[in-house]
């Protein structure tokens, strides 16, 4: 990575790509986020720290240059701090063989394009913009940072399904998701509190997808999700945890295919499926229909009830911590979930919890409760800072 070089971060999803551009020590300095790919695409970008966000219409990006191709040369005319010196990627999923970071080479994408099967909707669009921009900006090194790598150190109980052992040995086992967004946790709780980080504590990562991670002394031990995200929790769109006789009924019986129960399971169940209404979160509360009520109610009963599953699994709990978008700005739904979770000794106080202080329990709780903003992009950035120093890079200037 050359020196004073700056590192860009890129989450790529169906239709939109954000980006965050960090400098040589670490600081964030730019954001950015493209949406409506494959067709009339907006840019929104701004400087850290700055009021004036810029919005640019980039027309229709169904036709030329790869999206993300233009975003890196937007980015080297537009955005702060010097060359661009290394790219770092968030992928979903590195399966048996890769638990750590790793620089982008052409055998490390063909082992990945062998892994779609166990993320079919989320892999491809993680490898669409690594692909492009190792043909059209080979000179910058790229770096792949894996979300289901901080599970590895959960032991085999918690890996494996009681599944034949040739299939368990094929890889069919819980990988674990969210694992950037964990680690990032992982690594603020010492300077917040000493207890949390040192004993046992449950990170609540709730947002459009949801999991949960029980934490042993900062290392993850035990984790909502499995083999693919659709697991766990109930999600804005995915179900969660369902009953695997049901989707054998559901392709026997109601005339689905394997393709339309795919759809269903991650883009028309969820908050969405059982609302009917939304798979917003701030939807459903503002609503009075009951439905919303019903949605929001499963939604908290299933978190609490993986709370006391990941709980035993630590053999007591310690500390309680959400984080990501609804674990960060909704009060009532952390409220309903601490509520559901009061025979662990859980006490939120509410006016804490209402102002989304860090610390919401009362002092009589004897499990602490914290609200930490999660910051997979950081993790990233140091991932990659770390991985692309040496004489193989480039800039892109």
């Amino acid at each position: 990575m050359s020196e004073g070089g700056t590192i860009l971060v890129l989450n790529a999803g169906s239709s939109s790509i954000k980006a965050a551009l960090f400098g040589p020590d670490l600081r964030r300095l730019f954001r950015a986020e493209l949406e409506g790919i494959g067709r009339e695409a907006t840019l929104t970008a701004k400087a850290e720290g700055g009021t004036e966000a810029t919005v640019a219409d980039w027309g229709d990006t169904s036709q030329g240059p790869p999206p993300v191709a233009r975003l890196i040369d937007w980015l080297a005319a537009h955005a702060p701090g010097g060359p661009l010196a290394a790219i770092g990627h968030r992928v979903a999923v590195g399966g048996q063989d890769h638990d750590g970071p790793a620089l982008v080479t052409p055998a490390l994408l063909d082992s990945l394009r062998a892994l779609v099967p166990l993320a079919p909707l989320h892999l491809p669009r993680n490898l669409a913009p690594i692909e492009a921009l190792a043909a059209s900006h080979p000179e910058v090194p790229q770096v792949v940072c894996y979300d289901t790598a901080f599970h590895r150190t959960m032991p085999p109980e918690a890996r494996a399904y009681a599944l034949p052992r040739a299939l368990t040995e094929a890889g069919a086992r819980r990988y674990g998701f969210h694992g950037l967004s964990y680690q990032y946790i992982a690594g603020c709780l010492p300077r917040i509190d000493a207890r949390a980080a040192e004993g046992r504590t449950i990170v609540c990562h709730l947002g459009s997808g949801a999991s949960l991670c029980a934490l042993r002394g900062g290392v993850s031990i035990a984790t909502t999700m499995g083999f693919t995200p659709l697991s766990g929790l109930m999600m804005a769109t995915r179900p969660g945890e369902v009953d695997a006789g049901l989707m054998l009924w559901l392709l026997r019986t109601q005339g689905l295919s394997v393709d339309a129960l795919e759809r269903m399971l991650y883009h028309d169940s969820g908050l969405k499926g059982v609302s009917g209404i939304s798979a917003d979160m701030r939807d459903l509360l503002a609503s009075d229909d009951p439905r919303a009520a019903e949605a929001i109610d499963l939604f908290t009963y299933t978190a609490a009830t993986e709370i006391g599953r990941l709980t035993a699994a630590l053999g007591g709990l310690d500390a309680l911590v959400f984080t990501a978008g609804i674990g960060e700005r909704s009060a009532p739904i952390r409220a309903r979930i601490a509520a559901r979770c009061g025979w662990l000794g859980l006490a939120l106080d509410a006016s804490a919890n209402a102002a989304h202080a860090p610390r919401i329990n009362t002092p009589e709780s004897t499990v602490t409760a914290l609200v930490i903003p999660t910051d997979e992009e950081q993790v990233i950035a140091g991932q990659t800072a770390r991985l692309a120093k040496g004489p193989q890079s480039g800039a892109v200037s």
